[in-house]
């Protein structure tokens, strides 16, 4: 399969404190990846590096072949990778509709098909009935959705997802997961997830790559990291995995 994303030799330091340590990834277009870890391990920060949130200390990120590292977060939104945020936040005033259709015209010049990508998002997110509420008046699971809806709609190759399960009870990351599946299916969108719900990470993803203190511990297919001896003792404990 074509590599979409390669992160090489990733580094990332906050004075003292190496948040993360010379991380290697490469994420295949079309595939599910999780990257997994306790807290603390680096994950996000990983992520806005990828981003362009932060600019990596040390080593590169290559996207559809070329470099994005050090460019803006607008630049590499325009290059096709959107992500969402652990604590989601939505203009709180606005419709939901109109939250979406913001995203909607980094692409689209004129409002009419702004507003029709976005309904065809919100359709997607089981979000239709409410796209003319406010943002503010949603349940955690329907912001949960919105947050992904509102990168959906800048049309990106690759999505990154920051712990959008986190919070919502058994149902509704059963909702979510048979949302992100008929995205990856029916779109072929890449999707790129840190996620704590092993639920979710188990039924999505095809490769997992775990952190730890900033670094990469194990890296392969769900079945085999969930039983990686590292694994379980620095994050998932051995009750996890019976």
């Amino acid at each position: 399969m074509t590599t979409l994303l390669a992160a090489a030799n990733l580094s990332k330091r906050f004075a003292g404190l190496i948040a993360v340590n010379q991380v290697s990834f490469e994420v295949a277009a079309g595939e599910i990846f999780a990257v997994i870890g306790p807290n603390g391990a680096g994950k996000t920060t990983l992520f806005a590096m990828i981003a362009g949130a932060l600019t990596p200390d040390e080593g590169t990120v290559t996207f559809a072949g070329a470099r994005i590292d050090g460019l803006t977060s607008d630049a590499v939104c325009r290059r096709g990778i959107a992500r969402t945020f652990q604590i989601v936040r939505p203009f709180p005033a606005l419709s939901v509709e109109d939250n979406v259709m913001i995203g909607a015209l980094l692409r689209r010049a004129d409002m009419r098909s702004a507003r029709a990508h976005a309904r065809a998002i919100l359709e997607m997110l089981d979000l239709a009935d409410k796209r003319a509420a406010t943002a503010s008046s949603l349940t955690l699971p329907d912001r949960k959705r919105l947050e992904v809806a509102r990168a959906l709609a800048t049309d990106p190759k690759l999505l990154l997802l920051d712990e959008v399960m986190a919070g919502l009870r058994p149902t509704e990351t059963d909702r979510m997961v048979a949302i992100l599946r008929k995205l990856n299916r029916d779109t072929g969108m890449t999707i790129l997830l840190i996620e704590h719900v092993m639920r979710a990470v188990m039924a999505l993803a095809s490769r997992v790559l775990v952190l730890h203190h900033g670094a990469a511990i194990a890296h392969g297919a769900p079945k085999d990291v969930v039983r990686d001896p590292a694994v379980i003792a620095s994050y998932l404990g051995a009750e996890a995995v019976g």
